[in-house]
């Protein structure tokens, strides 16, 4: 995002009716796995092929994403594309009046949420439902100026975060039909977000814990369990399939960037490290579908921000 606030934030929070359980991922056994092989293709938005991000895929292969990395004359624009994927394919979805849009998500319906930005700066979250667009602000925002929805599933149930005034980072999920928020809030962290949700409504997202360091967790019932790449101290989860299989980014030893997929992670959870060829070191995956295709983007040789898209072999 362009160099987003949602890259850069930390954050999550959930009342659960019952009480909240939370669970380590050193609980569990974790493997580093080859694991899956995939075939990668870059897609770039050719009205500013310098910056693309690709952030949700949905099970027909229809894919949510924007051009413009945000600074002076390159705007956020957002855009859907589908098959086959040639220039043609794109269509330009923004939010109306807005300066800036990203589209994050895509349901299996090809409905659609994400942000947007006005004059003034202010984020706000947005969903796109049957055609009308809906603007969304947490009503517990208060001063702050940042309202960001990343995930969308078919029952119309939405996740993202809000910023205080403080700066700190509060994740929710939202019902579309009703517009109702609800806290969600992982025990011990300091700021959260959440990025993702599947059609079990099973929520995944980050957190800062109070050692500073970023870890994953995913929400499943009124159970959270937390987890991190194994040797990294920043793991951010954004996306969330059905079997819940689990994608995102971590930062390694060397402060390289790459992309994961996790398996099973509440039992034998296997991790695979994910990069594009052209990007080594620089990608996120950001999105899957329910056959376990990626999508994301990856920083190229000339310092471009390129989307991807992979394919399972």
């Amino acid at each position: 995002m362009h160099k987003s606030i949602f890259r850069r934030l930390l954050t999550a929070t959930v009342v659960a009716a019952f009480g909240i359980l939370m669970i380590s991922a050193s609980a569990f056994a974790s493997t580093q796995a080859a694991g899956t092989s995939y075939s990668f293709r870059t897609l770039d938005n050719q009205q500013d092929p310098t910056f693309n991000q690709l952030l949700g895929i949905n099970n027909n292969g229809e894919i949510a994403g924007y051009f413009g990395s945000g600074a002076a004359g390159h705007p956020n624009k957002g855009y859907t594309i589908v098959k086959p994927y040639h220039h043609s394919s794109y269509t330009n979805e923004n939010f109306p009046g807005s300066i800036q849009t990203q589209v994050t998500a895509i349901n299996n319906t090809g409905y659609t949420a994400g942000f947007w930005v006005d004059g003034n700066g202010n984020n706000f979250g947005f969903i796109e439902w049957n055609g009308v667009f809906t603007s969304y602000k947490d009503p517990h925002t208060g001063n702050g100026t940042v309202n960001q929805l990343l995930g969308l599933n078919d029952s119309g149930i939405a996740v993202g975060f809000y910023t205080d005034a403080n700066g700190v980072n509060h994740a929710y999920k939202l019902n579309q039909s009703t517009g109702k928020f609800t806290a969600i809030t992982p025990p011990g962290a300091v700021s959260a977000l959440a990025t993702g949700i599947n059609d079990n409504g099973d929520i995944v997202g980050f957190l800062t814990a109070s050692d500073g360091s970023t870890d994953g967790y995913l929400l499943k019932g009124s159970t959270f369990t937390e987890f991190s790449y194994p040797g990294s101290t920043n793991t951010t989860p954004f996306g969330v399939n059905q079997s819940d299989e689990i994608v995102g980014s971590y930062v390694d030893a060397s402060a390289m960037t790459h992309g994961f997929t996790l398996i099973s992670p509440l039992k034998n959870a296997k991790w695979q490290s994910i990069d594009d060829p052209n990007g080594i070191g620089t990608t996120v995956v950001n999105g899957l579908n329910d056959k376990g295709n990626l999508v994301g983007f990856y920083v190229d040789g000339a310092g471009n921000t390129d989307g991807f898209l992979a394919t399972k072999i």
